[in-house]
């Protein structure tokens, strides 16, 4: 049990690795072309830290295994605001001083219903509850509405805090010339590879510590690799939380969650459907709980998240982990 474990962590870490290295060449590569900070930031860098569960569900879609996909996104949604949102506010508390996050977070409430409603629809009609090729058509349709929708107001609202710590994001920089330009695409297709090559292991050894464990690959997904490739924004919110840098930490969170949600999971339907496994209905809709409970703390009021209300985020969090194992 002890070397699947160390493998799975080797292949998490291949993908945290692999994705930042993705993003640091894509970032300077598209610095040196010429694209603002601004836009780097908003996009490059914003969905760099979900490209572990992309790699994680379009493999295991490939797999066939659709547990652990499930798992893996819906989990890394549920430790996305409850464990990343706790301990950033547990070293720092949040404060929203922008407009853009408080717009950010009803979007996300819409996502998860419409994939609520796209779950129930299949037992409703006396089928199996599944993410098939037209619901993933409609969840990109709507991640494209959802960047129009982000992009429009990053226009108008330029002097918004999201924007402006985007504007003076600190992009690698380096040497000019054509073999700099061949070091960005090698980082590039390095990272490439390594993402392919952890989310192999991944799903093949988060399948074997399943077996050894006796529990269904969607718990694996839900707990450890979920908890693995959240460590990004993890890392990415607390430093944004200890910097006072409040609506990037939110954002980060949001905005992962809305690509976890729009993007990464639909992707997986497209190469094959996605079955929801047993308990992935609670599961989502756990997830959204943890979405509402939010409105009350940066929609109405001072908008702040204290270090109380952070430790009841990550105590709720364990809570629910603890009870789905146990279930």
């Amino acid at each position: 049990m002890l070397i699947t474990l160390l493998l799975l962590a080797v292949g998490i870490a291949l993908l945290i690795g692999g994705g930042a290295l993705l993003v640091q060449g894509a970032s300077t590569f598209a610095a040196r072309a010429g694209v603002s900070p601004l836009i780097i930031g908003l996009t490059v860098v914003a969905f760099g830290t979900s490209l572990p569960e992309l790699m994680i569900n379009s493999l295991a879609a490939l797999s066939g295994a659709s547990g652990l996909a499930f798992g893996n996104v819906i989990g890394s949604n549920i430790a996305n605001l409850g464990l990343v949102l706790g301990i950033s506010a547990l070293f720092a508390p949040i404060a929203i001083q922008g407009q853009l996050i408080v717009r950010e977070l009803p979007l996300l409430l819409l996502a998860l219903a419409v994939l609520l409603v796209m779950i129930l629809d299949g037992p409703l009609r006396g089928g199996t509850a599944q993410i098939d090729a037209s619901d993933a058509l409609i969840l990109i349709l709507l991640f494209c509405a959802f960047l129009y929708i982000m992009t429009r107001d990053v226009i108008r609202q330029s002097r918004d805090p999201l924007v402006t710590v985007a504007e003076h994001l600190s992009i690698p920089g380096g040497q000019t010339g054509v073999l700099s330009v061949r070091w960005n695409l090698a980082q590039v297709a390095t990272g490439v590879l390594l993402l392919a090559l952890g989310g192999r292991m991944t799903i093949d050894y988060g399948i074997e510590l399943a077996e050894v464990l006796g529990v269904s690959s969607t718990v694996v997904g839900l707990i450890f690799i979920a908890v693995g490739t959240s460590l990004p924004e993890l890392v990415t919110s607390v430093i944004a939380a200890i910097r006072r840098e409040p609506d990037l930490c939110v954002g980060n969170v949001l905005g992962s969650n809305l690509f976890n949600s729009l993007f990464v999971l639909p992707v997986g339907a497209l190469i094959a459907p996605v079955a929801v496994p047993e308990g992935g209905t609670a599961d989502l809709l756990v997830s959204f709980l943890f979405a509402v409970a939010l409105l009350p703390i940066f929609m109405f009021g001072n908008r702040y998240m204290g270090r109380v209300a952070g430790m009841l985020c990550l105590l709720a969090y364990v809570g629910y982990l603890s009870a789905r194992v146990l279930i």
